[in-house]
């Protein structure tokens, strides 16, 4: 590749080639790539264009290679696009980059354009293209590809390294098949000049580690010794991590002796992973003894570690565990994070000590420390359990006051907290709210409003909750119709409950007999139909009481427009279904108001609610 990047002073470039927040709106890369064979006359370098060597070019392939290793591929990614939106012709190492930075992002869609790019361009691909080509087919799993151009590398007179064959080796690992690596060690001893080295070697352990295999990992080892190679510490780690994740610590823990035995010292990682494996399996005693040990050694445990013993100990209620990990973190001078002080916050919420949770939190922002999304979740959920539901919308009023973002799960919460409280004018207020702000509702949270209306012996309105459902792309679940069924059984309406159970089963059934192309939403409406202009306007939940505003009356009316216009398109015919929620509405006398919805999109969308394209909008329907 070019010289190196790593010295010297950054190029300096012009507005253009700024990355940012400024350069979010980005085209596909297969857009971009599209304008690169050929820039426009009018603005085409003449370098470029005479297919001579490139100042520009240069400069900005060597940006994007510090970009790439500094951890920072997508404003690399900017500086290629900036390059063809600037008339310049990229060269074979700009492309090669581009693909790095792309693979990096896990963004393996634009390869083969990348590769068709510098074949059209008449480019020929040299060693790094080709084992960057290789890497990122390796990388998605890609290995019929991969090898492919591991081929076409060979074919083009270009010897293959054993960094090209350690990636292959990755490359069947992470497409489950270590077996297909095994034969590339024969491979490899064919080809006479290369040859497996201990990274080879470890990349096939992880592999059958991965699958859980252990003895076939220990025959990598042996096939090791047998080349005369010894296992180091990331071989011992490999194994060490196996035995952690299955609950077999003390297995890990006895690789201590055979990487001694081997002259191998345990780092850092070795005693973390022992200490992680423990800490799962709760044997809390053993895990803080390593980390004596690691202080013995003269060594120093992270803040992840330090967080795994406080949860630890959290999670089996041992007070005097946790304040001697906090004593430790303070001898060792690691200051605790977020993490930290919510797992502790959560220990004394979930025993109903609001008043520690609450000294907690406030510690946790008295020493500059931001809390996250969680944090506030576990304050909330916490006012909740000690039915103290109004400060926690409080909390919540604070946390968009200061300009924080509240998440579904805290809505959802204190949603929970009215619902339990038997207050469900005030968990639809809540309901209404998170719409308003942009949150759309998940599963979790129209479940908690069926729930709430069963506690509160209005099973009509739980059953209501499965048509709103359809207006934020969220499918019920048999869960969700199992509590809508036991809304109706609670009030002794047991025929009711069978029919939302026969529901269900037809639902399934036809869902069993259509293609998987077809969307739940074509089932859906078939069950759902809609008789007149009052059973259609009956799917959004009524809540009596709830007034708004002039402007939100006009957006209602525009909201009620398209939602009739799409129901005379589709010309559904009535069904029971339609008919029992129209006929509850009128008896049960529903109040003439309905709840703020987020309007649907039929984009991509943002957030939290995959199907929102844009903020959710607050309506009323009349």
């Amino acid at each position: 590749m070019e010289e190196s990047t790593r010295h010297g002073a950054l190029p300096v470039f012009t507005n253009e080639d700024k990355v940012g927040p400024s350069s979010t709106k980005k085209a596909p890369v297969q857009e971009i790539l599209t304008k690169s064979e050929g820039p426009r006359n009018e603005t085409c370098c003449l370098d470029c264009k005479n297919k001579n060597s490139c100042r520009t070019v240069r400069s900005r392939t060597k940006m994007m290679n510090i970009l790439v290793e500094r951890g920072k591929p997508q404003e690399a990614e900017s500086i290629f696009r900036n390059l063809i939106e600037g008339g310049h012709k990229p060269s074979l190492i700009s492309y090669t980059t581009l693909l790095a930075a792309l693979t990096i992002q896990k963004r393996f869609d634009s390869t083969r354009s990348i590769i068709m790019q510098v074949e059209e361009n008449g480019m020929k691909p040299d060693s790094i293209f080709f084992n960057a080509v290789i890497n990122a087919f390796s990388e998605s799993g890609n290995m019929e590809e991969a090898m492919e151009a591991f081929h076409q590398m060979k074919a083009s007179g270009i010897r293959p390294t054993t960094s090209t064959y350690n990636t292959l080796v990755k490359g069947f690992g992470i497409a489950g098949k270590p077996e297909e690596s095994m034969k590339l060690l024969d491979l490899m001893s064919q080809e006479g000049k290369v040859k497996p080295t201990v990274r080879t070697y470890n990349v096939l352990v992880r592999s059958w580690c991965s699958k859980k295999n252990i003895t076939e990992a220990w025959n990598v080892v042996n096939k090791m010794l047998a080349s005369n190679m010894q296992p180091d510490a990331v071989t011992y780690n490999t194994f060490a991590t196996s035995y952690a994740q299955n609950e077999e610590t003390e297995k890990a823990e006895n690789l201590i002796l055979e990487m001694q035995k081997s002259n191998v010292e345990p780092n850092e990682r070795t005693w973390g992973i022992i200490i992680t494996g423990y800490c799962k399996e709760r044997k809390m005693k053993k895990a803080l003894s390593f980390v004596y040990r690691m202080k013995d050694l003269g060594m120093h445990p992270n803040l992840v570690l330090f967080n795994s013993l406080v949860r630890g100990f959290v999670e089996i209620m041992d007070r005097d565990g946790v304040d001697e990990v906090l004593k430790l973190m303070d001898e060792f001078r690691v200051k605790p994070d977020v993490v930290t002080y919510s797992t502790i916050m959560n220990a004394w919420s979930t025993a109903g000590y609001m008043d520690k949770c609450e000294e907690i939190f406030d510690n946790m922002v008295k020493a500059d420390i931001q809390p996250d999304a969680h944090a506030y979740s576990i304050l909330a959920k916490g006012y909740v359990r000690a039915k103290e539901t109004e400060k926690a919308e409080e909390l919540l009023m604070a946390m968009i006051h200061s300009g924080f973002r509240p998440n579904v799960v805290i809505f959802t919460t204190i949603i929970s907290g009215w619902c339990s409280n038997g207050d469900m004018d005030r968990a639809t207020r809540v309901f209404n709210h998170m719409c308003e702000r942009g949150i759309c509702p998940n599963l979790k949270t129209f479940e908690t409003l069926i729930w709430g209306y069963r506690e509160a012996k209005q099973p009509w309105k739980s059953e209501e909750i499965l048509q709103i459902m359809e207006e934020f792309d969220v499918w019920p679940e048999k869960s969700t119709f199992l509590l809508v069924a036991e809304a109706w059984r609670a009030t002794g309406l047991s025929k009711e409950a069978e029919r939302i159970l026969a529901t269900f089963k037809s639902l399934k059934l036809a869902n069993t007999r259509k293609s998987e192309e077809e969307k739940p939403v074509e089932n859906l409406e078939r069950i759902y139909q809609r008789q007149n202009d009052s059973a259609r306007n009956s799917h959004i939940l009524q809540i009596p009481g709830i007034a708004g505003s002039d402007h939100v009356g006009t957006v209602a009316a525009t909201k009620k427009s398209r939602m009739l216009s799409r129901e005379k398109e589709t010309s559904f015919e009535g069904t029971s279904f339609a008919m029992r929620s129209m006929h509850l509405s009128n008896t049960c006398k529903f109040g003439s108001r309905l709840p703020v919805i987020c309007q649907k999109q039929s984009q991509v969308g943002i957030g939290v609610c995959a199907q929102i394209a844009q903020p959710c909008t607050g309506v009323f329907l009349n």
